[in-house]
């Protein structure tokens, strides 16, 4: 092929490639150049020196270090204060709670020893904490201790620290804990105080959870491997320390395939309330069985000759014999009907319930403070201590169990629950059972299991 023919050829081939006319011939070498271009920019940029090649230049600086000396000098010259906290030990002195305390101060010995309420400090049980806040000469400046009282009365705080001459005072207030609330489940394996300590439950948590469903179960012969029972209570802290357990607030128990639920509520706010099941019906018996605690009957409901009379006679009561003093608690809740002197029964109190029923408490030695016509009492309140007036030959109770103002025996009659919730009440109830029924919705297992238990009769 003639040179001339290849030429001709190229340049038809070239027309193909960008196009025929002018403008598309500019448009396709514009694209053509753009694209040599990023090709060559590709090609180019692995050309640029390495950085491990390039020159370093080092800099040194001559810098001023601090003068240790002024620095020990200035912290010698501040104020050092610091804070320590020890458990008290079982069998713990005063003098070695301080020493681990850091306390190097006989004056704050010698006073925590003599002052009536700085010495109260030496009452705080085994494992609980001491706080104290020394110099750095040892010198005590505060120490700090809580004590838990009994009979559910408010714990309290000693603060011994300096006044502003420097004297020692002691002070004892209210303590402010922390309240919350903890939730916790269980499955029975042997028994329940076996379970409860497994999920790291208080005792006293484990024995309230006894006494909400006795009622319904017998926790010595009715539990089976595998029951299970989730429990809402009450904590209380301070400085991040657990002081005590509260109150059982809810607590539901799968025993055998049948649950039985309980929540706590008290509308009053008094510490009056009681367990109700979740649709408002009371777990709690109207009355007691005994106004007296471990106590024997003397004389029971029956025919008997009188011991003073010698007259056959029906006895309406039931005596329990037990010394003079010994408190007598209402039986029911209710409102004192008589409070006095009554023929024979002595010093008398007349309780007035609800539903027509009635107590009687004879032979009292005195009244309990604040006990008169009118007043309101509560389950278990004090009402007055046993005694010998009236016609009695020697200390005891006679209690009567009325209903319409005729007597039964109290120790047989079919006891019944409490009063249940007034309508009043349940809107504040299905609040608390609500939340109460949502805690216990997080805590079950298993949510197949929980829509086939079914709720047990009550």
């Amino acid at each position: 092929m003639r040179p001339s023919d290849k030429f001709i050829r190229l340049a038809s081939g070239s027309r193909l490639l960008f196009g025929t006319t002018r403008t598309s011939r500019l448009v396709s070498f514009s694209a053509l150049f753009l694209a040599i271009c990023a090709f060559g920019a590709v090609a180019v940029a692995p050309m640029a020196p390495d950085a491990a090649d390039l020159p370093v230049k080092k800099i040194t600086q001559q810098l001023a270090l601090p003068q240790l000396d002024q620095q020990v000098e200035a912290l010698e010259e501040a104020e050092q204060h610091f804070v320590s906290q020890e458990k008290v030990l079982r069998g713990d002195s005063l003098g070695a709670l301080l020493i681990r305390l850091g306390v190097d101060d006989n004056d704050a010995t010698n006073f925590i020893k003599s002052d009536p309420v700085a010495r109260n400090v030496m009452q705080v049980k085994a494992g609980k904490s001491v706080r104290a806040q020394t110099n750095d000469e040892g010198e005590l400046e505060w120490l700090q201790a809580t004590l838990m009282a009994n009979n559910d009365k408010p714990a309290h705080t000693i603060l011994v620290s300096r006044d502003k001459d420097g004297k020692f005072i002691a002070t004892d207030s209210t303590a402010k804990l922390e309240r919350r609330v903890e939730m916790a489940s269980g499955t029975i394996s042997s028994s329940l105080f076996a379970a409860t300590d497994e999920a790291n439950i208080p005792d006293n948590i484990s024995s309230q959870i006894v006494d909400m469903f006795s009622t319904n179960i017998d926790f010595a012969s009715d539990l089976r491997k595998g029951d299970h029972f989730n429990v809402v209570y009450e904590t209380f802290y301070q400085d991040g320390e657990l002081l005590k357990t509260g109150r059982v607030l809810a607590g539901e128990f799968n025993n055998a395939g049948k649950l039985y639920q309980s929540v706590w509520f008290d509308e009053s706010g008094a510490d009056h309330g009681g367990y109700y099941t979740f649709d408002g019906k009371s777990l709690k018996k109207a009355f007691l069985k005994s106004p007296i605690e471990f106590t024997r009957i003397s004389s029971g409901f029956s025919m008997r000759v009188h011991p003073i009379s010698g007259l056959w006679k029906a006895h309406k009561g039931v005596d329990f014999a037990a010394v003079t003093g010994t408190p007598i608690r209402a039986a029911g809740d209710g409102v004192v009907d008589f409070s006095g002197t009554q023929n024979g029964y002595g010093n008398v109190v007349v309780l007035k319930h609800w539903n027509n029923y009635s107590t009687a408490y004879a032979h009292m030695s005195r009244f309990a403070t604040g006990i008169h016509k009118g007043s309101k009492v509560n389950q278990g309140d004090i009402i007055g201590y046993v005694g010998s007036t009236g016609w009695a030959t020697g200390p005891h109770l006679h209690y009567e169990f009325r209903i319409n103002n005729e007597p039964r025996d109290p120790l047989t009659v079919n006891i019944p629950n409490a009063a249940p919730l007034a309508a009043n009440e349940m809107a504040h109830f299905k609040n608390v059972a609500a939340d109460m029924a949502h805690r216990f919705a997080l805590l079950r297992p298993d949510p197949v299991l929980n829509s086939s238990m079914r709720l047990a009769s009550r």
